[in-house]
């Protein structure tokens, strides 16, 4: 309480250090909720920093819950603050768009034009023959990176406004084919700058 001081302690007990718990709530759950993320996604470096800073702001967070147990205030900032947190963390990950994902889609007509579409654009898929309850149908697979999930969708979209799509989230891949910055960065590099044999 020695940082309050000349601070009227009803000020300080209802709304300083409700208003402390509930931001430090918010930061340690959303970097909870984006270190899960990383776990999933295999990252062994962020992650532990991650889970460092979270545990320390948690533990900052509950020892002003304990030192205030008469304080109601107190527990209502801890729940809102976990509530905001995780709505937080969650945003802030579909922002940062990590990762990638596997397309499925499965149309009843013939798949070409839209085949034809996606490896325009720089796409790679797997299109199979299938047979599903009404009859054949045509198969596809792709996947693409997150970032470029939504450009895939109006793709799909655009082709066919009724298409039944899936979307999965893939842990790693062994080569990701498919349009990226630095794809693009060196193909147009070696347009400039085409590579030599040596002698």
């Amino acid at each position: 309480m020695d940082y309050f001081k000349g601070i009227d302690p009803e000020i300080v007990n209802w709304v300083i250090i409700p208003a402390l718990i509930f931001f430090a709530r918010i930061m340690d759950v959303t970097l909870g909720t984006l270190r899960i993320v990383f776990i999933s996604k295999g990252d062994k470096t962020i992650a532990p920093l991650l889970g460092f800073v979270e545990v320390l702001i948690w533990l900052v967070a509950i020892t002003q819950v304990m030192q205030n147990l008469n304080n109601v205030a107190s527990y209502f900032a801890w729940a809102a603050g976990f509530a905001a947190g995780n709505f937080l963390g969650l945003r802030i990950e579909q922002l940062l768009a990590l990762g990638q994902v596997v397309v499925r889609v499965i149309t009843v007509d013939s798949g070409d034009e839209l085949i034809s579409r996606l490896t325009n654009r720089g796409y790679r898929l797997t299109a199979l023959d299938a047979k599903g309850s009404r009859g054949k149908v045509n198969l596809l697979f792709m996947i693409v990176k997150r970032k470029k999930m939504t450009e895939v969708i109006d793709i799909i979209r655009d082709y066919n406004p009724n298409a039944f799509y899936s979307i999965e989230d893939v842990r790693s891949v062994a080569d990701t084919d498919l349009p990226s910055e630095e794809g693009e960065r060196k193909r147009s590099f070696t347009k400039f700058l085409p590579l030599r044999k040596g002698k």
